[in-house]
C-alpha cells in the first residue's frame, strides 16, 4: 500500500533506487528480468547488485522467481516507491495522509503540499491484466505488455484527458504526473452514490452532470464509464472523475459509449428518485443533443 511504501523512503538508499531503476528498465523486454543483466540495467557491480537485491527483497519491493534463470519483477510497491520519490524530489507533494478510495483499478490517498491534495496510483493490469490488455487500446501496439506499462499508460491517459478537460470540464484539477501515479487536488463533497439530494436538488444536480458530459464531448471526449461512483457532489457543484478509459468523440464507438454514459446516469437517478425522474426522458434524444452541441436541460428531452 502506498503509505507502507512512504514510510519506507527513509530507510532506502541511492543505490536501492538505482537497482528498482535496472528492474524496471528490463522489464520493458520481459516481465522476469535476468538477474545477470541487472548490472548493466542498474549501473551497479555484482557485489552491489546481489546486496541491494536482498535489501528490496526484504521490504516487498521486488519478486525473485527462478525460471530457466534467476529473474526479478518489481512488486507494485517497488514501483510505488519510484515514482513516490520522482515526486517528492519534485516538491509536489510532501506529507500524506488517510486513504481516500482503494478499488481494483487505483488506490487515492489524501497528501499534502501548500494544501491537500489526492495521489492516484493506478493499478491496471496488476489484478486483471487481460481483461485490462484487451479492453484498453493503449496496450494494442506493443508485444511485450506488463501490468507496469498498462498502469503506465492508464495514468498518462488520464492525466492528459484531465489537462485538455480542466477547467471548463468540472474534473479534478491535475498537478503532476510519473509512472502510474497522478497528483490532483483533492474533491470536496461526497460520492453521488451515498449523496442524499433534497427533492428540489435532483433535477440541478441532473442537469449539471449532462451538461457536464455535453462539453467534455464539445473538447472531444467521452467518458466511456460513467457512474452514480465517479461523480462528487459538494456544495459548489459536481465533479467528475476516473477517466483513463475514455474515447476521443472521432472513436468508432464514441456514439454507442456516449449512449451507455447517459442510460447508467439517467438510469440511476431514476431508480433513486423515481418520483422526481419521469421514466419519459429521451436518453436518446439527449444523446443526439449532446452530438449537436445543442444540449439543454432534462426538461427539454422529456
Amino acid at each position: 500500500m502506498v503509505r507502507n511504501v512512504a514510510e519506507l523512503l527513509p530507510e532506502l538508499e541511492e543505490a536501492d533506487f538505482y537497482l528498482l531503476s535496472g528492474v524496471e528498465q528490463g522489464m520493458r523486454f520481459s516481465e522476469w528480468v535476468q538477474r545477470e543483466k541487472l548490472p548493466k540495467f542498474a549501473d551497479l557491480t555484482e557485489e552491489e547488485i546481489d546486496y541491494r537485491l536482498e535489501r528490496c527483497l526484504k521490504r516487498g519491493l521486488v519478486e525473485k522467481k527462478t525460471i530457466q534463470y534467476e529473474g526479478y519483477t518489481l512488486q507494485f510497491e517497488g514501483y510505488d516507491a519510484l515514482a513516490l520519490r520522482t515526486l517528492v524530489q519534485r516538491e509536489t507533494i510532501g506529507e500524506f495522509g488517510s486513504p481516500l478510495g482503494v478499488g481494483k483499478e487505483s488506490d487515492v490517498y489524501e497528501v499534502r503540499s501548500y494544501k491537500p491534495l489526492a495521489l492516484k496510483y493506478h493499478r491496471e493490469g496488476y489484478t486483471n491484466f487481460r481483461e485490462v490488455h484487451k479492453e484498453r487500446d493503449y496496450t494494442a501496439d506493443r508485444e511485450h505488455v506488463s501490468w507496469m506499462y498498462t498502469a503506465r499508460k492508464a495514468a498518462e491517459r488520464e492525466y492528459d484527458i484531465l489537462e485538455a478537460l480542466y477547467p471548463d470540464v468540472s474534473v479534478p484539477r491535475p498537478i503532476d504526473q510519473n509512472r502510474h501515479a497522478i497528483v490532483m487536488e483533492k474533491m470536496d463533497g461526497v460520492e453521488l452514490s451515498r449523496a442524499k439530494l433534497e427533492d428540489e436538488q435532483v433535477i440541478g444536480v441532473l442537469d449539471l452532470l449532462l451538461s457536464e458530459l455535453a462539453t467534455a464531448y464539445e473538447i472531444g471526449y467521452v467518458h466511456a464509464d460513467m457512474s452514480e461512483y465517479n461523480v462528487f457532489v459538494g456544495e459548489d457543484g459536481v465533479t467528475i472523475f476516473d477517466w483513463p478509459q475514455a474515447v476521443p468523440t472521432d472513436h468508432e464507438n464514441a456514439s454507442e459509449f456516449l449512449r451507455r454514459d447517459l442510460r447508467n446516469l439517467i438510469g440511476y437517478f431514476r431508480r433513486k428518485y423515481p418520483q422526481i425522474v419521469p421514466d419519459e426522458i429521451d436518453e436518446e434524444s439527449v444523446a443526439a443533443a449532446i452530438e449537436g452541441g445543442a444540449f439543454e436541460t432534462v426538461e427539454t428531452h422529456v
